[in-house]
């Protein structure tokens, strides 16, 4: 039988279940490696890729979007499109996506002159949240409290520039808390040599980050934020606690499932967002005003998938309320048949777009 998908598989990615889905659904699939260098001829016999590729893999960084794209161009549906991936690890790209949909993002600004920060900076209030456009969980993020530190920020950022990953122990304590929360500690020990060699490479091959200086509002008063995630027609919501001693709430780990505490502001907010920019899975994280309106921080196209998996349900665009738990991953897979169905009629496809 013609394979109707193209998996790329790594293992411990979104590929174990979208696999495990296939087998069990009785859809036809091949596990692909993107990287052979004839991964084009190998995809003119399939209908759709997925690839979960991940921030923290220099190779998935460096190819990724390029074979994608020209998977795209071939026809085939692919997870995840470009509308949902481009900007994916780039805070810089994020602000000028969510400004052109006219999303209610936390005011950001960004220059690429030292002069234009400079003289922005002399006229600005403080705090103030500067970012790197690289990296996730918070990490490059960090609270400026005054001029003084604005200036020498920005004068790093048009000079010696930033490490744009940051070395593994500068978050220890978030690690150590996430990995009690989850008792994930051989897990992560057996992960740690892969994990160095990775902030190596990749820090060898982006280059410093330099060039640009990127400073977005600080919005105060939240003890949480809100983390919605939108796939298709469905959208999962939970809080996260911001870390002891800290501003920060992404990469915390305390999470709250509690339903009743979602702003569904917050979610009707997400799926107009997700909507306009035609992403098949977006990660949203919201904040609250002071009068209690939802402003955008950062976006992201994966994220966390026991986190999604763990909320006791989920949203329709209509704001109606579905019980039951939902990986993910099956969530993306069912959509992206469901729009091969839809794009090829074809016999071995009825059944699969259930």
């Amino acid at each position: 039988m013609e394979p109707l998908l193209a998996i790329h598989d790594r293992p411990g990615s979104f590929s174990d279940r979208w696999k495990s889905y296939c087998e069990r659904e009785d859809i036809p699939y091949m596990p692909v490696d993107c990287f052979d260098t004839n991964i084009i001829q190998q995809l003119a016999s399939a209908h759709g890729l997925l690839w979960h590729w991940y921030h923290m893999m220099p190779a998935d960084v460096l190819a990724a979007r390029h074979i994608l794209m020209a998977a795209e161009a071939m026809g085939a549906a692919v997870f995840p499109s470009t509308s949902t991936c481009w900007y994916f690890d780039d805070k810089v790209a994020q602000k000028y996506l969510l400004e052109a949909v006219n999303a209610p993002l936390v005011s950001t600004c960004i220059f690429y002159r030292l002069e234009d920060a400079l003289q922005w900076i002399d006229n600005a209030s403080f705090p103030k949240v500067f970012k790197l456009r690289r990296g996730a969980g918070s990490a490059n993020v960090s609270l400026v409290r005054n001029r003084r530190q604005a200036v020498a920020l920005a004068k790093s950022a048009f000079s010696s520039g930033f490490r744009p990953v940051p070395e593994y122990w500068q978050d220890a304590g978030k690690r150590y808390r996430t990995a009690k929360r989850q008792r994930d500690f051989l897990p992560a020990l057996k992960r740690l040599p892969t994990a160095l060699n990775n902030i190596r490479q990749l820090n060898r091959m982006i280059g410093r980050e330099r060039g640009y200086i990127y400073f977005q509002d600080f919005v105060p008063d939240n003890q949480f934020d809100t983390r919605v995630t939108v796939i298709g027609n469905r959208a999962f919501a939970y809080i996260r606690n911001v870390r002891p001693g800290d501003f920060r709430a992404s990469g915390s780990g305390d999470i709250d499932y509690d339903v009743g505490k979602i702003n569904l502001s917050c979610v009707r907010s997400a799926f107009e967002t997700a909507q306009k920019i035609g992403s098949q899975s977006m990660a949203l994280d919201f904040v609250l005003t002071p009068d209690k309106r939802p402003m955008i921080v950062e976006i992201s196209y994966c994220y966390v998938s026991d986190f999604v998996h763990n909320c006791a349900g989920h949203w329709d665009r209509q704001l109606n309320w579905h019980g039951g738990q939902v990986w993910p991953e099956e969530a993306i897979i069912e959509d992206l048949v469901r729009d091969i169905s839809q794009r090829r009629p074809h016999r071995s496809l009825t059944v699969l777009a259930k």
